[in-house]
């Protein structure tokens, strides 16, 4: 079975950010780089229920989990200066 194919803005709008390209990038753009030692659920900028929904994707592989690692090493990159 084919696991459905998700948009990196509707993972934001998944977790209730903003999910236009501009959105996006301010959320990257202020949280980024994420640390290391820290798993992606558990940064300090999530809700409870953010953190919950990218625990639960990771765990169970949902169809979310590609996007969640995105997410994950995106934030992970060292932060770029907007011009």
């Amino acid at each position: 079975m084919d696991k459905p194919i998700h948009h990196f803005s509707e993972l934001f709008a998944q977790l209730g950010l903003p999910a236009d390209e501009q959105g996006i990038q301010r959320f990257l753009l202020s949280h980024t780089p994420l640390a290391a030692d820290f798993k992606l659920p558990d940064a300090p900028f999530w809700t409870p229920a953010q953190a919950a929904f990218l625990c639960e994707a990771l765990l169970d592989d949902s169809d979310w989990a590609l996007l969640v690692d995105q997410l994950s090493e995106t934030l992970r990159r060292p932060e770029r200066k907007s011009k």
